[in-house]
């Protein structure tokens, strides 16, 4: 049965957030809040783990999962970023958006893009995120909590924690979140394609 945790949404209490790092080090699926939805979060380099992840959103093992990067230095170490990418990606972290970039060598294989080697990155804006990161030192393997068959993302932490005590290892109770995702923004091409509408504006992409 799933641990929950009520955490400050803008200040993160110190014990409760090493405890949840604890569980993702250990191999444990979480759920936490961030700048757009509630997300399903397990560690990079926990092949069994993002499996349990995909399979509470009744994914298939081919689904491309994104890294949630604490800044943009954490976020040029997982991607190849020039210098036209890295002005996009300046402009527009922390924030509501998911940028696709070609992965380097830190990417496990099987987490890239099968014919592009290509991941999806984020750097979130929100304390409760910004607050695991810090402590974990790494990024987290993540997906929008979005369960099959159903339109919208779940909101409401009591709801998370009803649906889904038997099948993550703890719920973050950080407040209600949104119920749009990221805006999802592909920089590997000449000019950045808007691959998905989300909360993040997209002005500066459509130029």
């Amino acid at each position: 049965m799933a641990q929950f945790f009520n955490i400050h949404a803008e200040n993160p209490q110190p014990r409760l957030i090493q405890q949840a790092v604890d569980i993702l080090k250990r191999g444990g699926v979480i759920v936490y809040p961030t700048d757009s939805c509630y997300a399903l979060g397990c560690h990079i380099g926990d092949k069994e783990a993002a499996m349990r992840l995909l399979s509470v959103r009744g994914l298939d093992t081919g689904h491309d999962l994104t890294l949630i990067c604490r800044d943009l230095s954490e976020l040029g170490r997982y991607a190849q970023v020039d210098n036209t990418q890295f002005r996009f990606l300046k402009a527009h972290t922390p924030g509501a958006y998911t940028f696709i970039l070609r992965g380097t060598r830190e990417v496990p294989k099987r987490l890239l893009h099968k014919k592009h080697d290509t991941i999806g990155l984020r750097v979130p804006d929100h304390p409760i995120v910004q607050a695991l990161l810090a402590e974990l030192g790494e990024p987290i393997l993540s997906s929008t909590l979005l369960l099959d068959g159903e339109d919208v993302p779940l909101t409401e932490p009591w709801e998370i924690r009803e649906r889904l005590e038997h099948l993550v290892d703890l719920v973050i109770d950080g407040g209600a979140c949104g119920l749009t995702p990221t805006t999802v923004v592909d920089l590997t091409t000449d000019t950045p394609v808007v691959v998905r509408f989300g909360r993040g504006d997209t002005t500066d992409f459509e130029a």
